[in-house]
């Protein structure tokens, strides 16, 4: 699949119409909201602030060297969900643990961390859960051991991780973004793990959630979680931008939409990357993951700017 690239007739169509600002509503650091292991408590990176520390990157990426097949946004997209990759102030990231028994950056039970414990370059001896080395090195042995390097695991290892398909699927899909994309904000962290959760549920025509969504009101709900307001239609949605310029990639958590031409739009997805958008595609469907690559593409904005 691939990126997605916005060509040049399609952002002077988008140019002409203009576009009006997003407001964005006030709002603290937060979004994600979902458990890790032993329901871990992930609060979601600063909504300005990149989702991935670079520091934290370097470390993704050599510990799910260790593991051969396992890549490293998988665990990225775990770390983000646990702990902010360690910025999380909550109970149980950098001392003590949380309700539920968990502790450190990747939210372990203390006998799973055991059973796994592995000191990372630079680690601490003995190997402790407080520790990011030790922690993201661990966290990838313990996918490894449960078949994430192997053709078809990743899913039942992500599982194992935490018994939770909505948790599996938010990793999975936080995944494919920082993929493409590690520096990626708060807001679009929010927005995506919103639309992952919402996976399964049913299109509903004039839907904004209680019992069903239709796709603007998928996209706009995704984007309230993080703090901005959108318009309620898809047309309108479209016509408030910001467009995505020419030639410029169409990045996770941009809108693209789709119908006739810039007065005609008829639907509206949620990019998540790798040519892949989450949207509540036509009654008697699911929101569910589809290809982007729809040809009645008409255009992307971008509303976390």
């Amino acid at each position: 699949m691939g990126k997605m690239v916005i060509g040049l007739a399609m952002a002077a169509t988008m140019a002409m119409i203009g576009v009006l600002a997003v407001v964005t509503a006030a709002t603290g650091p937060g979004g994600v909201a979902v458990g890790g292991t032993g329901n871990g408590q992930g609060n979601g990176p600063g909504q300005s602030a990149p989702a991935v520390p670079a520091s934290w990157l370097n470390l993704y990426r050599g510990a799910a060297a260790t593991c051969p097949g396992l890549f490293w946004p998988v665990l990225a997209a775990i770390g983000t969900v646990e702990s902010d990759s360690g910025r999380s102030r909550l109970p149980g990231v950098s001392s003590g643990s949380n309700p539920a028994g968990a502790e450190g950056p990747m939210q372990f039970e203390p006998a799973t961390f055991a059973a796994h414990a592995t000191v990372g370059p630079g680690g601490v001896r003995p190997p402790n859960p407080y520790d990011p080395v030790d922690a993201v090195y661990t966290a990838a042995a313990l996918l490894c051991s449960d078949g994430a390097g192997a053709q078809g695991g990743l899913w039942g290892a992500v599982w194992s991780y935490n018994h939770s398909t909505s948790y599996v699927e938010t990793v999975l899909t936080l995944s494919l973004a920082l993929g493409q994309d590690p520096s990626i904000a708060g807001t679009v962290v929010s927005a995506l793990s919103f639309a992952a959760r919402q996976l399964g549920t049913p299109y509903r025509w004039g839907g904004t959630g209680n019992g069903g969504f239709d796709c603007s009101g998928l996209v706009q709900a995704a984007y309230a979680s993080a703090g901005i307001a959108l318009p309620r239609v898809a047309q309108d949605q479209f016509d408030a931008g910001p467009p995505v310029s020419a030639g410029s990639t169409v990045e996770p958590g941009d809108l693209v939409f789709f119908g006739t031409g810039a007065s005609g739009v008829g639907h509206v997805g949620l990019y998540v990357g790798d040519g892949e958008m989450i949207d509540a595609p036509h009654t008697g469907a699911d929101v569910r993951f589809d290809d982007a690559n729809w040809p009645d593409f008409v255009g992307a904005t971008r509303p976390a700017g």
